[in-house]
């Protein structure tokens, strides 16, 4: 039985959508930023408010709560992420519904220049009748994930609202800093204590994915030799002019984001900062197999030892730190969450497809640290952005997935019951 969750979603979202929470990856604290706090707290009073049990905000920034089984079956994890990414203006967002989209071009009220139109993404024209929401023009929306916040807290006020239902143990989890990498913290697959979870972190309609990018961070530090300009002859060296080297030496016709698609990995340089005296670049590098990803990790430190060949007086230093891993190594040996999923979206009518990730979910880590975690759909599109969108509707069928999800897992997998 699918459910119309509408105008629950429609209210969560853009309730949850004008909180800012960008996260910060220069940040060490945990959360990165403490405007995370806002909504994390806020999901953390809403979850006692439906009733659920053990809520509690973690001191790594998590807010987890569980909804009690009603039947023997496995225990099963929700996830979802509340940070917003740093690439785009996340201040002052102002959400707007479009309600039965008439399928034409989509404008702004915030920059008039701005169009989302069908004809450049067509998965929009899929949408007529459908109620859309954007934001305003100067900021990303934050679907990504806050659609995915807004899902589980539906499902999860359902389920606790209707005991007939038959589930097992139902744990939610949600994330700060998924965004920089950092919103898998170790203790919280012990924590979770499930057989299996899910992100609803994911896009267009019945996409269930298994697999993702490798991933590493890296820093570059150039240091030169700073003197005053007027005296600098023969003396200075100018990091900022090594810096430029380095990325100029690294590929500029493949291996960058916009020259690659489909399994092709990358090296992207994310900004630069400093000045003359001393200079850092920060990469991220990513690819779908172990030796990809090494391999341009190597790429880099040779560009840096052959620039810093050219002029000893500097020093450079090259620090590469692992993010996360291709999920698809650990879910290879049992396939279960995904085949649930699978078999889920089929007895909603929904034809499931799995194409891998040119990026990671907090699943990713989560998989890595031996809790199984495939990524569901929740509608987002182009994400990052201020062209960013979602269907209301879209939505609705994510939650009504989850949903089934549950009571699937309670009649295919009797043998991980619990009582």
């Amino acid at each position: 039985m699918q459910h119309d969750f509408d105008r629950e979603l429609e209210s969560r979202l853009v309730r949850y959508a004008a909180i800012d929470t960008q996260s910060d990856e220069a940040s060490p604290s945990a959360p990165s930023t403490e405007i995370q706090l806002d909504l994390l707290q806020l999901l953390e009073a809403e979850l006692r408010e439906i009733g659920a049990q053990d809520v509690r905000l973690t001191d790594y920034g998590v807010v987890m709560a569980t909804i009690p089984g009603t039947a023997p079956g496995p225990s099963i994890g929700f996830l979802a992420h509340v940070d917003t990414a740093p690439q785009f203006n996340a201040t002052g967002v102002k959400p707007r519904v479009i309600h039965g989209y008439n399928g034409g071009e989509i404008t702004f009220p915030d920059d008039p220049e701005l169009r989302l139109s069908p004809e450049v993404f067509p998965y929009l024209s899929e949408k007529q009748g459908h109620d859309i929401i954007t934001a305003s023009g100067t900021t990303l929306l934050g679907a990504d994930d806050k659609a995915g916040v807004a899902i589980i807290m539906t499902a999860a006020r359902h389920l606790l609202a209707h005991p007939e239902i038959l589930h097992g143990p139902v744990r939610i989890a949600f994330t700060p800093d998924e965004e920089i990498g950092r919103g898998v913290s170790e203790a919280l697959p012990a924590a979770l204590g499930v057989d299996f979870a899910y992100t609803f972190d994911g896009g267009r309609v019945g996409e269930i994915e298994d697999e993702t990018f490798s991933a590493d961070a890296a820093e570059v530090t150039v240091t030169g030799v700073s003197i005053h300009p007027g005296f600098a002859k023969g003396k200075m060296v100018n990091a900022t002019h090594l810096a430029a080297k380095i990325v100029q030496m690294l590929p500029q016709a493949t291996m960058t984001p916009e020259t690659t698609s489909g399994r092709d990995g990358f090296v992207h340089v994310t900004d630069m900062s400093g000045g003359s005296s001393e200079m850092k670049i920060r990469l991220i590098l990513r690819d779908f197999e172990r030796d990809g990803l090494a391999a341009k990790g190597a790429l880099l430190r040779q560009v840096c030892e052959a620039v810093q060949a050219t002029e000893p007086r500097a020093s450079i230093t090259c620090e590469i730190r692992a993010q996360y891993r291709n999920m698809r190594y650990w879910l290879e040996d049992d396939m279960t969450p995904v085949d649930l999923a699978r078999n889920a979206c089929r007895k909603l009518g929904i034809e499931p497809v799995s194409i891998p990730i040119r990026g990671g979910t907090d699943g990713s880590r989560l998989t890595e640290l031996g809790v199984p975690t495939p990524n569901l759909f929740t509608g987002m599109q182009n994400i990052h952005g201020p062209l960013e969108w979602i269907s209301v509707q879209d939505m609705t069928v994510a939650t009504n997935l989850c949903l089934t999800l549950t009571g699937l897992a309670v009649e295919a997998l009797p043998a991980k019951a619990q009582p």
